[in-house]
């Protein structure tokens, strides 16, 4: 599952880390990046509320076998370099990209015993910046040799060959399937429904929204930041967003590991909220008078925060959910985390366009955020004094 997500998230964030080089050959401006990425969130809102009944009937590896074969279509649709197949590929490689995630929570919720899912769900979340940190460091430089139409086949082939790899696992991973019962759409107001109906998920529900929008800022506007902001080339710019993704490899397993022994999850989430928002706020001010070293620990700093969070959040929602409903709730938050993955660049290129200016963009995140992670603690201390002093 560490494979499935690595995979399918380095194929959403492949467009981002190639950018320029996508525009160039299209005639399109690099905000296209903004747009790929909007794209495909939407498809995988559409996929996450909708898992659940996929999950139950058909397994958790046959739906991870679906997020590949999807994410690779969609790659092979954005290699054509036509404008118009953009389009459809970005929403094909959302749609796989959105049901990979409630595929784990459901295998896990199964397999994993309660007082390790934090680290589990973390380490098994470390794919999402794993493959943000591939595709900067890969991408751009294989677009210099081989030409990036080349190079998204190649990463499409990774993932059809990860599809086959999974099928001699499924008679063991899929026993819980129930074949006969019947797929609709049906499920979708009824998965929100589901999320609102639990005060503590509906809770965690709208943060991720706010958490998804920077964490979707980061990866998308990263390297247009250190171009624009610090002078740095596009090779340059690609390994400073690597180094932000393998940040949040880092983070993922950290947070995870203490939200299980010393900090509870809610607190955990709450100073991470703090801490990202403290880096976009730096991360709006860079120059190019900024040292490369200083960069790249801010862009540490910045991915172990907005991209560390995930694992600590899903296995708040598997904790919290009622037995065999693991994938269905992760789905259903998940549709407001990608509501905010969405919305972030949307809000974030609509703040930069009015400036003329990219870290104008990470100012207004920040102080969003930090605001959050202040108002967050804030609640959970008036709680504990409650507690401690009831009427």
């Amino acid at each position: 599952m560490l494979a499935v997500q690595t995979l399918v998230s380095m194929g959403a964030l492949a467009v981002p880390a190639i950018a320029p080089a996508v525009a160039a050959s299209t005639g399109l401006p690099v905000s296209v990046a903004g747009v790929f990425t909007g794209l495909l969130y939407l498809g995988a809102m559409a996929s996450a509320i909708q898992a659940g009944r996929p999950l139950v009937r058909f397994g958790s590896l046959r739906t991870a076998q679906w997020c590949l074969g999807l994410c690779a279509c969609g790659l092979l649709l954005v290699a054509s370099a036509r404008p118009l197949l953009l389009l459809p590929g970005a929403l094909l490689v959302g749609v796989g990209y959105g049901s990979a995630t409630p595929a784990s929570s459901h295998l896990f919720a199964y397999e994993v015993p309660s007082r390790w899912r934090g680290l589990v769900f973390s380490v098994k979340q470390t794919g999402v910046p794993l493959g943000g940190m591939l595709a900067g460091a890969l991408l751009p430089a294989a677009d210099q040799r081989i030409g990036w139409r080349v190079a998204l086949p190649l990463l499409a082939g990774a993932c059809l060959s990860l599809a086959l790899v999974l099928q001699p696992l499924r008679a063991r991973f899929d026993r819980h399937r129930q074949p006969g019962r019947a797929g609709g759409g049906s499920g979708s107001l009824r998965t929100l429904r589901m999320v609102w109906s639990h005060p503590g998920v509906r809770e965690l529900a709208i943060c991720t929204f706010f958490f998804a929008a920077m964490q979707a800022s980061l990866a998308t506007y990263l390297v247009a930041q250190a171009h624009a902001g610090a002078g740095l080339g596009p090779v340059q710019a690609g390994l400073l967003m690597a180094a932000s993704q393998g940040a949040g490899v880092i983070g993922r397993i950290a947070w995870g590991w203490a939200s299980d022994h010393w900090i509870a999850p809610s607190r955990m989430l709450a100073l991470l909220a703090l801490g990202m928002g403290l880096s976009a706020l730096l991360a709006g001010c860079i120059t190019a008078a900024w040292p490369l070293a200083l960069l790249f620990a801010l862009a540490m700093a910045f991915g172990a925060t907005a991209t560390g969070w995930n694992g600590v959040y899903l296995a708040e929602v598997a904790r919290l959910a009622p037995a065999g409903s693991a994938g269905a709730l992760t789905g259903g938050t998940l549709f407001f985390t990608f509501c905010g993955a969405f919305a972030g660049p949307s809000a974030f290129a609509v703040v930069a366009s009015a400036t003329r200016r990219v870290g104008d963009g990470y100012l207004a995140a920040g102080a969003l955020l930090a605001g959050l992670g202040v108002l967050l603690l804030w609640r959970q201390r008036g709680s504990a004094r409650r507690q401690r002093d009831p009427v």
